[in-house]
């Protein structure tokens, strides 16, 4: 390789370079040092309060989704 080759593609791999680094800052931005401030809870406790019976969701005649429901035809019993 002539040494005019090497240099135009050192010249043309920096061009490449600077190119993906401005890009790269357009799309992503700036990393700031700065950070985010976030909600934290002050306390945990593990007791859990009792749902209230007024509640839609807890009421007594409501249908229980814990329970296995099992889908048939009373008529056809053999899938058909």
């Amino acid at each position: 390789m002539k040494k005019s080759e090497i240099a135009m593609i050192i010249l043309i791999a920096s061009v490449s370079v600077m190119i993906a680094y401005f890009v790269g800052n357009s799309l992503f931005g700036k990393m700031t040092s700065a950070g985010e401030k976030v909600k934290t809870i002050q306390t945990f406790s593990a007791n859990v309060d009792a749902p209230d019976s007024n509640s839609p969701i807890f009421k007594q005649g409501n249908i229980n989704p814990t329970v296995q429901i099992e889908v048939t035809s009373p008529n056809n019993s053999n899938g058909n």
